[in-house]
């Protein structure tokens, strides 16, 4: 072939294939060697896809024009193992082929120019492995994990063979489900989801921050090339970073008097308080700050006995190893024990001012005395008769109780008082501090005597001015009430004076005491009427009563703290009934028209609803007073009565005639008649 043919024959293979460079190179030329040859996506990194893409840079400055791309891929014995030639040029090659077997490979790639010339090879190696490591296992502790220092994952190492890319190292993740990977592709594992990239010899790590509750770990080996075991690793992890709720029992909120049976009880929501051994579930008491009784599992109790305040701690361990208080003191209760009793004394005197006040102390050098519990008592001196309370009030550590002598049949009397201390504790004593028995005589205040009766100021002052010496004064004026009848009879409508003389046994007049004059009415009043007098200078009082029913009157002193109360003699007031009657004319004609008798009788609150019996009676001269008639008034007591004189025997005789209102139950007023009116017959 002569040069202006092959000339010719350059020329064209320009044309065929326009991508290859023509830089006006001599078209003889061999072309250079590929340059800068390396796997674009990572030099010498292991590949676990036969996804391998070479490129190279363009030839710098001219160049042969290139018509054609070979290469060729050699295992580790130099074989080859697959080649291609690609006739158009590009500047990189995608997906060489390589057998699916792991291995390190060789790629070779030339260029060749249009009249077929090879130029030098370049090479680049290729790492392929897509084999699996085969199951590593997560070794943990056994039993709870609590809240200690982070747990040490450690794990097994994959059994042989190994990819021949080796082990990166290893992935886990933390799930709340069983079956989990630990990656996001299905079977691959990049550096950054690799938690340990130790190679097969950094197998362990701590966990952090695990959640309380059940967990799964899930761990994986990662080859040089990505490729995590095709089975998942998994262990069941509990975490238990709570400690337990413990109760103490039987600690009495103040003071007992009896030893205590303390308790305390444990409880955990997770790992819980079962189990038995060294290191096992554990709760514990300790009194005072001594040795702490300690008893496996969830309760543990110790008897408190001595007298005094005892601090109780108590605390309790999980199964997790977690102890209820951490670091802080345990949580603790105080008991509080007083066995022996209060002591109890009356005062070592009565007070002048107030002897009827009785008070007695009571002490205790624990608990204290109980403000709210005590008694006082009292019977008749050496007697074996039973006690009677006195109504007793509890101030502090004194109990004051106020025994009513006058009530009292004279005599003389023994006390007792009980007190207790706030432990329960009870004591009692008959005797006052200084060691002497309480024995006190009714009655205790200075008897007095109240004289009373009716009459008032005109019948005490009468009596006074007669004489010179006011003890003689007060003898008579007393004479005159007990000569005195006593019940008094009164028409109705009239108020009645009372009165009466206040002094001591001895006939000392008391001035300025209040007596009470008390009115009981013999109707149905619920209430009774109460005035208070006060006395004079000389021991007299008196009142004047109101106008009103009958009814019983009483005069009572009812004493001070140092004078005995006093009554006089109860005496009656008897109230004659207020009746009116006339006649509706005084003559009559015998056989004509009826004389008409009408009339009222008094206090319309008393009659009753269905009005009030009349008796109607007449007498002639010379003879008693014979009922004629009973009528009934009216519920505000007026009455009317017609009566026909019809008897002609009646003709010139002159009758007197009256209402009379007799007694009857209920009544409040003595029988009493009208005034009479007279009538003639003719």
């Amino acid at each position: 072939m002569t040069a202006r043919l092959l000339i010719l024959l350059a020329s064209l293979a320009l044309l065929v294939a326009p991508g290859l460079p023509a830089t006006g190179a001599a078209n003889g030329a061999a072309p250079a060697a590929p340059s800068n040859l390396r796997i674009i996506d990572g030099a010498d990194a292991w590949h676990a896809e036969n996804d391998f893409r070479l490129g190279w840079d363009e030839p710098p400055g001219p160049v042969a024009p290139i018509a054609a791309i070979h290469y060729r891929v050699r295992d580790e014995a130099g074989t080859v193992v697959s080649g291609t030639r690609i006739p158009w040029y590009t500047n990189r090659i995608d997906r060489p082929q390589l057998p699916p077997r792991p291995g390190h490979y060789t790629a070779e790639v030339w260029f060749e120019n249009a009249l077929g010339e090879p130029g030098p090879t370049a090479s680049a190696s290729l790492h392929f492995d897509d084999a699996s490591p085969s199951v590593v296992e997560p070794l943990l502790p056994a039993g709870w994990i609590g809240a200690g220092p982070a747990p040490l994952l450690r794990l097994t190492h994959p059994a042989a063979p190994l990819p021949i890319s080796g082990i990166r190292g290893y992935a886990v993740s933390l799930d709340p489900v069983p079956s989990a990977f630990p990656c996001q592709a299905p079977s691959r594992c990049s550096s950054a989801e690799t938690d340990l990239r130790g190679g097969v010899g950094g197998d362990s790590m701590q966990l952090e921050r695990l959640p309380e509750g059940t967990t799964y770990v899930h761990t994986v080996a990662v080859s040089g090339a990505g490729v995590a075991s095709a089975v998942v690793g998994t262990e069941l992890v509990r975490v238990d970073t709570t400690p337990p709720d413990v109760e103490l029992h039987g600690a009495p909120s103040g003071w007992v008097g009896h030893a205590v049976e303390v308790t305390a009880v444990a409880a955990d929501l997770r790992s819980g308080m079962g189990g038995s051994g060294s290191a096992g579930p554990v709760t514990a008491l300790s009194v005072d700050g001594a040795m702490p009784a300690v008893a496996s599992g969830h309760r543990a109790s110790t008897v408190v006995a001595a007298e005094g305040v005892h601090t109780v701690a108590y605390y309790a361990r999980d199964a997790a190893g977690n102890v209820s208080g951490g670091a802080s003191a345990p949580p603790s209760r105080l008991v509080r024990i007083d066995r022996s009793p209060p002591q109890v004394a009356f005062a070592a005197s009565l007070d002048p001012s107030d002897p009827e006040l009785l008070e007695a102390q009571v002490s205790d050098g624990l608990s204290a005395p109980d403000p709210s519990r005590g008694s006082i008592a009292i019977r008749p001196a050496r007697s074996h008769r039973q006690f009677s309370l006195l109504p007793t009030t509890v101030a502090g550590n004194r109990l004051l109780a106020r025994w009513d002598s006058d009530r009292y049949p004279p005599g003389s009397y023994e006390f007792r008082a009980i007190g207790y201390d706030s432990a329960g504790n009870v004591a009692s004593s008959q005797r006052r501090v200084n060691g002497t028995a309480l024995v006190l005589p009714a009655p205790l205040k200075a008897p007095t005597r109240l004289r009373a009766g009716f009459g008032g100021r005109q019948l005490v002052w009468h009596r006074c001015v007669k004489v010179e010496l006011q003890r003689q004064c007060r003898r008579k004026v007393v004479e005159s009430f007990e000569r005195r009848p006593a019940t008094r009879v009164v028409p109705y409508g009239k108020g009645v004076a009372v009165g009466g003389l206040l002094t001591t046994a001895a006939g000392i007049s008391l001035a300025g005491l209040p007596v009470q004059v008390i009115e009981t009415f013999d109707d149905s009043r619920p209430d009774r009427h109460v005035q208070t007098v006060e006395t004079a200078a000389d021991g007299s009082f008196f009142s004047r009563l109101a106008p009103g029913p009958s009814r019983r009157i009483e005069f009572v002193f009812a004493g001070t703290r140092t004078l005995a109360g006093a009554a006089g003699r109860v005496t009656g007031l008897a109230v004659q009934a207020g009746v009116r009657m006339r006649a509706s004319s005084s003559t009559a004609a015998i056989g004509g028209r009826p004389v008409v008798f009408s009339g009222t009788v008094e206090d319309g609150e008393a009659i009753p609803p269905q009005g009030k019996a009349v008796e109607l009676q007449f007498r002639l001269p010379g003879l008693p007073w014979t009922q004629f008639r009973t009528i009934q008034t009216d519920s505000r007591g007026r009455f009317r009565h017609p009566y026909r004189f019809s008897d002609d025997d009646s003709r010139g005789v002159r009758f007197h005639l009256r209402a009379f209102v007799p007694a009857e139950e209920g009544w409040p007023y003595e029988p009493a008649a009208s005034r009479p009116v007279t009538v003639t017959g003719r």
